[in-house]
């Protein structure tokens, strides 16, 4: 069954109130219904017609068994972010993205490696064996940092099918990235940004919680329908 865009849901949830008119970008004027107190009001007609072309192929690329990858940085989105990625059990970018995570994997699989190795070292008590506290401590803060930078896609052993972008201005180093490797970019678009590189532009609100929640609850039902046909 397809996932089903409800406009009353998105309307609701704010995912029309677009920025300040000063800050549009005009790539963005085909998915603006009007302004309203200088600012963009965006057209959830597009909002949903771009979902309901987008959500077929996320569950199309979950049915392959491939992997999708979420991308969530801004303070106030990364816990829901996470929490979508990890409900289908998909890897994550929460805190920073890391330049070259799609386009120098050879050296962020050092780091992951190096993070593994220490994890494994941590938990057999070896460090604790052969260290001091404070030195075991300091292992720890290292494993710590480790996790932040790359602990949601360290068990993404190949290059994702996918990317899942709640904010395309914020991250768009990890667009760049995907555009590179011509991996496509599924991205909640507000109304200042360039979608230029964006496969699969959502017109919808970033800033607000509800909205970019609606739609990642929208993805993970997708993921969620191609994994069963994949079991199927």
């Amino acid at each position: 069954m397809t996932v089903e865009v409800d406009m009353k849901a998105l309307l609701e949830s704010g995912a029309h109130f677009g920025h300040k008119t000063s800050r549009w970008h005009p790539k963005m004027a085909p998915y603006i219904h009007s302004k309203r107190q200088g600012g963009h009001i965006i057209n959830l007609e597009k909002t949903a017609e771009a979902l309901e072309k987008a959500l077929p192929e996320i569950t199309k690329i979950a049915a392959s068994g491939k992997k999708i990858l979420f991308v969530g940085t801004k303070k106030q989105l990364k816990d829901i972010t996470k929490a979508a990625a990890e409900s289908v059990n998909m890897p994550y970018v929460t805190v920073r993205w890391v330049g070259g995570i799609l386009t120098n994997v050879e050296t962020i699989n050092r780091q992951i490696k190096k993070l593994k190795d220490l994890e494994r070292r941590m938990a057999s008590g070896e460090l604790e064996a052969r260290y001091s506290k404070l030195e075991v401590q300091r292992y720890q803060e290292e494993i710590d940092l480790l996790n932040e930078r790359y602990g949601g896609v360290k068990e993404m052993t190949e290059q994702p099918a996918a990317l899942i972008v709640v904010d395309a201005c914020q991250d768009k180093n990890a667009i760049k990235e995907a555009s590179t490797l011509k991996i496509p970019v599924f991205a909640i678009t507000d109304t200042n940004v360039d979608p230029t590189n964006i496969d699969y532009v959502i017109p919808a609100n970033d800033d607000a919680i509800k909205a970019v929640q609606l739609i990642l609850d929208y993805f993970t039902a997708a993921i969620k329908e191609g994994e069963a046909k994949k079991e199927a």
